[in-house]
């Protein structure tokens, strides 16, 4: 793959998914981000020449439903669909065992309520975002009820899993990841946002994901656990994919 921008990794994987994975007939999720936005806008494409058709798709967000309806994407809901053939999304970082964080844009509640019901989760990343362990290379969001948010965020932060995070409450826009704002971000679901931030790579990311399951006043958070099926990363040289199989390291993902 010859020198490219980011912009464009993004956009090569994006439709690489959508052109793999998706098929006339299906009901799929539609992820939240710069990366799922290319996703979305393929799959408007395809319907659009008549080479894909009787697509559903479940958006996971405001803004991405906007963007399907621009571009002429039946949208329907869990409601009446409960059962997808494939989600496909972003995320902001993932493990060599493909664990994810995601909930930069602040959507990922509604990401994880729709990409379980998948039968397949497609992760969409580019290289930028592969690490060897969560936590450093990229905050742990946590949505929460705006009732005593301090509370809740010095709650998380004594958790024996987290122990080492920061909890910081998201400032600014959630809708486009801008925190310099001076109000706390406010997500589709009209709740806050605490950005964990750690030094060191968190050591059980399933007892860390219970953990803050279990905190009083967590609505959900960023860990998404055994949850891909498989990872499409658009690398510099070339795109590779990454399968829920024997552990590995992203060196050796990459050979």
């Amino acid at each position: 793959m010859a020198s490219v921008s980011q912009d464009e990794l993004k956009k090569q994987v994006g439709y690489k998914a959508i052109d793999d994975y998706v098929e006339s007939g299906m009901v799929i999720g539609l992820g939240t981000g710069s990366t799922a936005f290319f996703a979305v806008e393929r799959v408007g494409q395809l319907l659009s020449s008549g080479k894909l058709k009787d697509i559903v798709a479940i958006p996971t967000s405001v803004r991405t439903e906007q963007q399907a309806v621009r571009l002429g994407i039946p949208i329907s809901t869990l409601d009446k669909h409960s059962r997808l053939d494939v989600a496909i999304d972003g995320a902001d970082a993932v493990d060599p065992n493909l664990n994810l964080v995601k909930g930069g844009g602040g959507a990922h509640f509604r990401e994880k309520i729709v990409e379980a019901c998948a039968h397949k989760f497609v992760v969409i990343v580019d290289e930028s975002k592969l690490c060897e362990g969560l936590g450093p290379s990229f905050p742990v969001p946590v949505e929460i009820v705006p009732f005593c948010a301090d509370h809740v965020a010095k709650k998380i932060e004594a958790l024996p899993a987290l122990a080492g995070c920061r909890a910081v409450l998201r400032r600014g826009s959630s809708s486009n990841n801008k925190c310099d704002g001076e109000d706390p971000a406010v997500t589709d679901n009209g709740n806050y946002i605490l950005d964990l931030q750690f030094e060191a790579p968190i050591k059980n990311v399933a007892a860390a994901a219970q953990q803050l399951k279990d905190t009083i006043g967590v609505v959900e958070h960023g860990l998404f656990v055994g949850m891909a099926s498989v990872v499409l990363v658009a690398g510099k040289e070339k795109i590779f994919t990454a399968e829920r199989k024997q552990p590995k390291s992203w060196a050796e993902w990459m050979a």
